[in-house]
C-alpha cells in the first residue's frame, strides 16, 4: 500500500505514528532522490532490483532494470514536494487481522474430484484459455484463519501465504480505522485515511500493481493484459479465477455476471435477427403498405389536417415509405419474439443463480455474509454516530456499539425521500416540456412536409411529420437525460451519505435503489409516453383533445397511419444507441486521449525510468462506486432490451455488440488505466439481482401492452378473421374513420385553402384508427362495433399472453434449482471433511499436550527419587 502526501503536517505525523503502533512498517520515498542503489546494483551485475519483493509486501516481483536505462531513476518532479509513504504489513500484523476478519486460508489440498468432461468438449477449445491462466492456483480446503493454530494451515512461506488481495484488504482496514489525534485530545472525527484524503493531508492511497501491463515478464497483471484486456481475445472466455485473485471477489463477480449476460444475449440476438429477417422477407406480402402506396388507393384518400390552422389536407400515399418501415418491426414474428423474450429473461436469471452458486463455492463465499456482516461496518458510521448502546449479541459493557436514534433516522429518511421525489418530478417536468416541444414542432413539420404546394415532396415521402418530430425530440430528450444524470449522481451520493448507512452493503443497496429509480424514470419515461400515451387521447375532428386545454392550441399528437410502433422504435434506438456510444466514448476514447497527451508531455522521460509507485500514481483512481456505475449501465441496457423489445427485435443484437466491446474496454481500463483497487469480497451482485427480477416481471406486462395497443397487429388480425374474409384487402379503407370536411370547425381548418382539394372529395380521413361511424350514419362519429371487438381482442391478448408467459416463467423457475446438485453435494462434503480434519487436529494436539505433561511428571518423579 502506498500513501502519497504533499508536505509534512501535524495530522500526518500523528497518523503515521499510530500506524507504527498498529504494527505497520513505514518507509518514506522522496521523489527527488536519485535511486543510486538500483543503478549500482545493475552496474555490479548483482541480483536485479525488483519493485515488489523488497519494497512492498503486497507486491510480487516484477521485471529487472533495463540495461539501457541507466539514468536518473526519479527525476523531473514539478513541485519537488511529492513524497511516497510505503506501508509494509509484517507477518504478525497480517496474522492478527486475518484472525480478526476471519479470512479463510488453505489447510489441505482438496481431494474432491472435478466434474467429468462433457461430450463434444473439443468444440470449445478455440474459446478456451491456457490452464494456468484459468486456474492459477490449485484447489484447497479452507478454514477461517486462527493465529493460535498456525501449524494447522499450509504455511510453507509466510511471505506468500496471504495473497496480495488479502494483504491489501488488511492494510486498508487498518488505514480506515486508524486515528490521527493525540492521546490527550480525543476527537472521534479524526479517524481514517478517507478523512485525511478529503482534507488534503494526503493526495492518494492505493495498493500497487505488480508490473507494467506491457512488460513481457511473467506476472498476474501481464497475464491479464495478454489474455483478457486485448480486443482480439473477444471470443475467448474470461480468466475469472485470475481476476478474482488479483482484484478480489467483488470485481470478479461483476465480470462473471457481465460475461454470462453477454453469452445469454447471443441467443436473444439470434432470435431477434430471425424475426427481423422475417419482416424483410415478407416485405412484398404486406398488403396494407401496398394499398397505402397505390396511387389509385392511397393516393385517392385525403387525410384531415394534422394540426390546426398551419397544416393542410394531404394524401395517404405520402406515408408510403413509413408504412414499409413499420412492417419491418410490426409483423407476425414480433408477437413470437415478445413471448420468447419473456421466457429468455427467466432462463437468464435462473441460470445466473446457478452460475453464481457455483462461484460462491469455488471462491469460498458460501458463509461469507454470516461471518462478515458485522465486520463491514463503515468507518463513517462509527465516527458520526456518537450514541452508544449495549450490543444485543455480546451483552458486554466494554463492547458498546454505535447506533443512530430513530428520530434522526426518520428525519434523514424524510429529507432523502423528499429529495428523490423532487428530482423525479423534475424529470417528469422535463418530459412534459419535450412533449410540448413535440406538439409545437409537429405542427410546423406537418405544415411544411405535407403541403403539396411546396417543392419538398421527395422529402415528404421519406420523412413524415411524425418521424421528423420523433427524431428531433428524441435527440433533445437524450441531451436532457445526460444533463440530469450529471447532477443527480452527485445528489444521490450526498443524500445517501446523509442517511449514514451502517454497513458497506447497506450503503451500496440504498444508493443503488435511489439511482435506479431516477434512471428508470429518466431513460424510460419518453419510451413509455410514445408506447402508451401518444395517439391514445386525440379525439376526432370537431372535438380534438388539447394539452393543457384549448387555450394552448397544442393538439395532442396522432400516430402515423402505420401505427406508433415505428416511432417507439426510433425513440428506443436513439436513446439506447446514444447512451452506448456516449458510454464507450467516455470509457475508451477519453482515456486514449489522456494517454496521448501524457505521453507528449513526458516523451523525454521513459516510463521505465520511474518507480512502480510513481507509475501507479499517475493512473486514474478507481473509486469505491466504480463498479456501481458499471452495473447501472448494464442494468439500464437490460431494461431497454426487455421492456420495449417488442418494438425493436434488433435491440439484443446491438446490446451484444456493445457488451463484447464493454468487457474488453473494462478489462483494458482495469489493467492499464486504473490504480489497483482495494480488494473486497462479495458473494453476489447485491440489490441488482432484485432489480433485474422486477424488470423481468414488468417486461412481460409492457410487451403485452405494446403488442396490444401500440402495434397494429391486433386490429389486422381482427379484420383478417372477422371482417376481411381471410384477406387483408381493403383493411386501410376499413380502418380510417371518415369525417365530413364541411363539418370541420373553422379553428381546425387550414388558413390557406388547398386548391387541389376542390372537386376531389367532400370527406377526409383521420390518421388514427378510431373506428367511428361515417357522417351520414345516425350514430355518426361514435365508435362502431368493430372498435369494441378490437378492444376486447386487445384485452384478451394481454390476459392470455401474460398468463402464458408467467406460467412458463414460474414453471421454468421451479424446474431449475438455484443451486446445482453437485455444488450442494460438494459443500456438504467439504463441511464434513473440515469437521473431521479439525477433530483429528484437536485430538492430536491434545495427545501431544498429555504426553508432554506425562513426560514432565515422570521427570519430576525421577528427580525426587534421586
Amino acid at each position: 500500500m502506498v500513501v502519497v502526501c504533499l508536505c509534512p503536517q501535524e495530522r500526518r505525523k500523528e497518523f503515521e505514528a499510530n500506524l507504527e503502533k498498529a504494527g505497520l512498517e513505514l518507509e518514506t520515498e522522496d521523489k527527488t532522490v536519485i535511486c543510486t542503489e538500483r543503478l549500482q546494483a545493475g552496474n555490479r551485475n548483482q541480483q536485479p532490483f525488483c519493485c515488489g519483493a523488497t519494497v512492498l509486501t503486497t507486491m510480487l516481483p516484477c521485471c529487472p532494470l533495463n540495461q539501457h536505462s541507466q539514468s536518473l531513476y526519479a527525476q523531473d518532479s514539478k513541485d519537488k514536494k511529492t513524497y511516497f509513504l510505503k506501508i509494509h504489513a509484517p507477518w504478525d500484523v497480517l496474522a492478527t487481522y486475518a484472525d480478526v476478519l476471519k479470512i479463510k486460508v488453505p489447510f489441505k489440498g482438496s481431494d474432491i474430484p472435478h466434474a467429468k468432461d462433457v461430450p463434444l468438449e473439443w468444440l470449445s477449445h478455440p474459446f478456451r484459455l491456457p490452464e494456468h491462466i484459468m486456474h492459477p492456483q490449485p484447489d484447497y480446503f479452507t478454514y477461517p484463519f486462527d493465529k493460535t493454530k498456525t501449524d494447522f494451515f499450509l504455511i510453507t512461506n509466510k511471505d506468500t501465504f496471504f495473497p496480495p488481495s488479502t494483504r491489501n484488504r488488511i492494510v486498508f482496514y487498518i488505514l480506515a480505522r486508524c486515528h490521527y489525534y493525540k492521546e490527550d485530545q480525543k476527537d472521534k472525527e479524526k479517524v481514517g485515511i478517507k478523512r485525511l484524503l478529503s482534507n488534503g493531508t494526503y493526495t492518494a492511497a492505493f495498493p500497487l500493481h505488480d508490473v507494467r501491463p506491457n512488460a513481457e515478464c511473467e506476472s498476474e497483471r501481464y497475464s491479464l493484459y495478454k489474455h483478457w484486456a486485448r480486443f482480439l481475445s473477444f471470443y475467448k472466455e474470461q480468466p475469472l479465477n485470475l481476476i478474482r485473485k488479483y482484484y478480489g471477489e467483488k470485481i470478479g463477480i461483476y465480470f462473471a455476471w457481465l460475461g454470462f449476460y453477454t453469452e445469454m444475449l447471443f441467443f436473444a440476438a439470434v432470435m431477434g435477427l430471425i424475426c427481423f429477417t422475417y419482416g424483410v422477407l415478407s416485405y412484398d406480402d404486406n398488403i396494407s403498405s401496398k394499398e397505402i402506396c397505390d396511387p389509385n388507393k392511397g393516393g385517392s384518400i385525403v387525410m384531415c389536417p394534422l394540426c390546426d390552422k398551419k397544416c393542410p389536407f394531404w394524401r395517404l400515399n405520402s406515408t408510403c415509405l413509413s408504412s414499409w418501415q413499420s412492417h419491418l418491426f410490426d409483423n407476425e414474428g414480433t408477437v413470437f419474439f415478445a413471448i420468447f423474450m419473456g421466457i429468455w429473461v427467466t432462463l437468464f436469471l435462473e441460470f445466473w443463480k446457478r452460475r453464481q452458486a457455483r462461484l460462491e463455492y469455488e471462491w469460498d463465499l458460501v458463509d461469507f455474509e454470516e461471518e462478515q456482516q458485522q465486520l463491514q461496518i463503515r468507518p463513517e458510521f462509527e465516527i458520526r454516530c456518537t450514541n452508544r448502546r449495549l450490543n444485543k449479541i455480546t451483552q458486554v459493557l466494554e463492547e458498546m456499539e454505535p447506533y443512530l436514534p430513530i428520530t434522526s433516522k426518520c428525519a434523514r429518511f424524510c429529507l432523502s425521500s423528499a429529495t428523490v421525489v423532487f428530482w423525479i418530478s423534475l424529470i417528469v417536468a422535463c418530459i412534459i416540456g419535450v412533449i410540448a416541444y413535440r406538439l409545437a414542432v409537429y405542427a410546423a413539420f406537418a405544415s411544411i412536409i405535407k403541403d403539396p404546394m411546396r417543392k419538398i415532396q421527395f422529402v415528404g415521402r421519406i420523412i413524415t411529420p411524425q418521424l421528423a418530430t420523433s427524431v428531433t425530440a428524441s435527440c433533445i430528450n437524450f441531451v436532457i437525460i445526460m444533463i440530469l444524470n450529471f447532477f443527480y449522481e452527485r445528489v444521490a451520493i450526498w443524500i445517501t451519505d446523509m442517511e449514514i448507512p451502517k454497513t458497506h452493503l447497506e450503503y451500496e443497496n440504498r444508493l443503488t435503489m435511489k439511482m435506479f429509480m431516477f434512471q428508470f424514470v429518466n431513460y424510460y419515461s419518453s419510451c413509455f409516453y410514445v408506447a402508451f400515451f401518444k395517439g391514445k387521447f386525440v379525439g376526432y375532428p370537431g372535438d380534438y383533445s388539447y394539452m393543457f386545454g384549448h387555450l394552448t392550441k397544442l393538439r395532442n399528437e396522432e400516430c402515423d397511419p402505420g401505427g406508433c410502433l415505428i416511432e417507439l422504435t426510433t425513440q428506443l434506438v436513439i436513446v439506447m444507441a446514444g447512451k452506448q456510444v456516449w458510454g464507450n466514448i467516455q470509457e475508451a476514447l477519453l482515456p486514449l486521449i489522456r494517454n496521448w497527451w501524457s505521453s507528449r508531455k513526458g516523451r523525454h522521460n521513459p516510463e521505465n525510468h520511474y518507480s512502480r509507485w510513481e507509475q501507479d500514481y499517475v493512473l486514474q483512481n478507481f473509486s469505491q462506486l466504480g463498479l456501481f456505475y458499471e452495473y447501472l449501465e448494464m442494468v439500464i441496457q437490460f431494461g431497454f432490451i426487455t421492456l420495449f423489445v417488442a418494438s425493436f427485435p434488433l435491440a439484443p443484437l446491438l446490446a451484444l455488440f456493445n457488451n463484447i466491446l464493454e468487457i474488453r474496454v473494462d478489462a483494458w481500463k482495469f489493467t492499464t488505466q486504473f490504480r489497483r483497487p482495494v480488494a473486497s469480497k462479495a458473494r453476489n451482485i447485491g440489490a441488482w439481482q432484485e432489480i433485474l427480477n422486477a424488470v423481468a416481471i414488468l417486461s412481460v406486462v409492457t410487451n403485452a401492452f405494446i403488442m396490444a395497443f401500440t402495434s397494429d397487429m391486433i386490429p389486422r388480425m381482427v379484420y383478417l378473421y372477422t371482417y376481411g374474409n381471410s384477406s387483408m384487402e381493403g383493411y386501410i379503407n376499413n380502418s380510417l374513420s371518415i369525417y365530413s370536411i364541411r363539418q370541420i370547425p373553422e379553428n381546425n381548418m387550414p388558413e390557406e385553402p388547398n386548391n387541389w382539394l376542390a372537386n376531389v372529395t367532400e370527406t377526409c380521413r383521420c390518421v388514427y384508427r378510431d373506428y367511428r361511424y361515417p357522417p351520414d350514419h345516425q350514430k355518426r362519429y361514435t365508435h362502431t362495433m368493430q372498435f369494441w371487438h378490437i378492444l376486447a381482442a386487445k384485452l384478451a391478448f394481454i390476459i392470455i399472453m401474460e398468463h402464458v408467459v408467467f406460467v412458463v416463467k414460474f414453471f421454468v423457475a421451479w424446474m431449475i434449482p438455484d443451486i446445482p446438485s453437485d455444488v450442494k453435494a460438494r459443500v456438504k462434503r467439504e463441511r464434513y471433511l473440515i469437521q473431521e480434519y479439525m477433530h483429528n487436529y484437536e485430538v492430536e494436539k491434545l495427545k501431544l499436550q498429555l504426553s508432554a505433561r506425562l513426560e514432565g511428571c515422570n521427570s519430576s518423579v525421577v528427580r525426587q527419587k534421586l
